[in-house]
């Protein structure tokens, strides 16, 4: 099994390639081990030393390290773990991620939305997953114009993260949407 690296915006950040689905139905993100004990492999990554985020994207593995460490250090264990956990069949998941409760917009609101997370879909995270990262609508305040988003893999933490936001897709969604005012990172 050969697994690609490639570098992300982010420089804690690392975009593992193993050539196969990792999770294809939904990205996962796990921000600390404790999240992570519904993917045998998001475990197994945070068991190794300096590990503090793992993304798991369709096709790739975006791991966040603490900035006590350099790549080259952790790397091949990080390649090993994964390895390993492809190489013994289990599966990337076990338990299926509880769904987020999601606000119910109704009238105007709920088409402007939709119009939002379209351009989100088609436009914006495929782009930012390139760079092993993912944007996710969190929630939109129609009394401001406000459009709140998550940020994650590699984007969360990223020091671009903000320009990209406030430049890239604010720019975007105010052209598309005129209700948009701006576009802000959700906590």
């Amino acid at each position: 099994m050969f697994i690609e690296t490639e570098a992300t915006p982010n420089p804690s950040v690392l975009k593992f390639l193993p050539g196969r689905e990792v999770s294809p139905n939904t990205a996962l993100d796990y921000r600390d081990a404790d999240t992570a004990n519904t993917s045998p492999l998001a475990s197994a990554l945070f068991a190794q030393n300096h590990v503090t985020g793992v993304f798991l994207g369709s096709d790739f593995i975006a791991i966040t390290k603490s900035d006590a460490i350099d790549w080259q250090q952790i790397k091949p264990a990080l390649l090993g773990a994964i390895m390993d956990h492809f190489q013994s069949g289990a599966p990337v998941v076990t338990a299926e991620q509880t769904a987020s409760t999601e606000t119910v917009y109704e009238g105007e609101t709920a088409e402007i939305v939709t119009q939002i997370k379209e351009l989100l879909d088609t436009r914006v995270r495929p782009a930012v997953a390139r760079d092993g990262g993912d944007i996710v609508f969190d929630h939109f305040e129609a009394s401001t114009g406000q459009v709140f988003l998550h940020m994650r893999g590699a984007c969360a933490g990223c020091p671009s993260s903000t320009m990209t936001l406030k430049h890239g897709i604010e720019n975007l969604l105010k052209h598309y949407v005129p209700e948009v005012t701006s576009v802000e990172a959700a906590l």
